[in-house]
């Protein structure tokens, strides 16, 4: 349901957007749930268009629950990922002098996580996610020439993160009738500092003697993660349908980034480099007939979302690309002789992200993921 999840309240399935929600698994069930995606991108920029492919791994997380009204998640998840490697050349003025441009950048960082959820009474719940994130990427910037009286620079930047993340979250579920209920969740993401340094190495070749000048600089703890606070609503009725709505903000506009200044060439914490992001999010999920032991098709879940996020970072003077992305899926029963709810879920999601004269983005994903919901703490009875 392209990522709807504040507002949502199962036992069937792990929900690592809200952690009150863990609450909700019964005494009953050992939950699994593993993913990944393939996807297929085209880039698209002043009439020149390249294709790229790629597959992440997405999730692997686990929940049962621990104690009466307590419920017990962890599970690892990527966090963010860097990963490309162009080119493009331009004439310096009129004359005959061709620059080329290539960058490349690779690495992220990863997420494990424990969280836990209350259900303090009836209808409330609370949870909390604490996370540890490791990772490190390294990006590069050289700048060549077709004049050997131009010389040769490579930036190359750096840094290794390792620190923690702590998310709360909150749920309310109100019955409206035997079959209806409606759920409210919040969540917040406490932003800090990261700890990490961020480096930076400047190569300066001379094209005509070879002699090459180094440099290096470093801005010490360097990176944050914002505040975020998000809230959902979603509607259920019995088995066979639900929709919900999902806003997030992250409070990127308050934190300076690492930049070269122009004028001093020093790396320095600029402001105005970010901005705020805001993400809005619609889905639902219909079930014709849940039990129906007749008909294979109306025991599937069939899902649709829809979502629009706005830039959190500035090109120069000009806003960041905005992200409009759509998703259609199903989640298919496994039946078995000891298991009838484990599902095999499978989507579709198309990604636009573009700005005002800049790389336009078309990406299109196939989503792959298994839940095993097993019942392992069943006691079986002896006649």
């Amino acid at each position: 349901m392209d990522g709807l999840g504040y507002g949502l309240r199962s036992g069937n399935y792990v929900n690592v957007l809200n952690p009150a929600s863990y609450s909700s698994v019964d005494s009953l069930t050992m939950l699994f749930d593993m993913g990944l995606s393939l996807q297929l991108t085209n880039f698209k920029d002043n009439g020149t268009k390249v294709n790229a492919k790629n597959a992440n791994f997405e999730y692997a997380v686990a929940s049962f629950r621990l104690l009466p009204k307590f419920g017990l998640s962890a599970g690892v998840l990527p966090y963010t990922n860097i990963g490309y490697n162009y080119s493009f050349s331009e004439k310096i003025g009129s004359s005959s002098t061709t620059t080329v441009q290539s960058c490349h950048g690779e690495g992220g960082i990863h997420q494990a996580f424990v969280g836990m959820g209350w259900n303090m009474f009836a209808g409330l719940s609370i949870g909390v996610n604490a996370s540890y994130l490791w990772g490190s990427y390294h990006k590069t910037i050289s700048v060549t020439s077709n004049d050997a009286k131009v010389n040769s620079i490579t930036k190359g930047y750096k840094s290794s993160i390792s620190s923690y993340k702590i998310d709360l979250g909150m749920q309310y579920e109100q019955k409206v009738s035997k079959n209806d209920a409606f759920v409210i969740g919040a969540t917040v993401g406490l932003g800090h500092k990261l700890g990490a340094d961020a480096i930076v190495g400047i190569s300066n070749v001379n094209s005509q003697t070879g002699v090459v000048q180094s440099s290096a600089d470093t801005v010490t703890n360097a990176f944050s993660i914002p505040l975020t606070i998000g809230g959902g609503i979603s509607y259920r009725h019995s088995n066979k349908w639900l929709i919900g709505f999902d806003y997030s903000l992250q409070k990127w506009g308050e934190l300076d980034f690492p930049k070269i200044n122009e004028n001093t060439q020093q790396y320095l914490m600029t402001s105005g480099l970010l901005r705020d992001r805001s993400k809005f999010t619609v889905g639902g999920e219909w079930t014709p007939k849940a039990y129906d032991s007749h008909n294979f098709l109306n025991r599937v879940h069939y899902r649709l979302g829809a979502s629009y996020a706005t830039p959190y970072y500035n090109i120069g003077n000009v806003k960041g690309p905005t992200e409009l992305s759509v998703s259609a899926g199903f989640g298919i029963p496994i039946f078995n002789a000891w298991n009838n709810r484990s599902f095999l879920n499978l989507s579709a999601q198309w990604t636009h992200t573009s700005a005002k004269d800049l790389i336009v983005e078309n990406t299109f994903r196939i989503n792959v993921g298994l839940t095993f919901n097993e019942r392992w703490f069943q006691k079986w009875k002896v006649k």
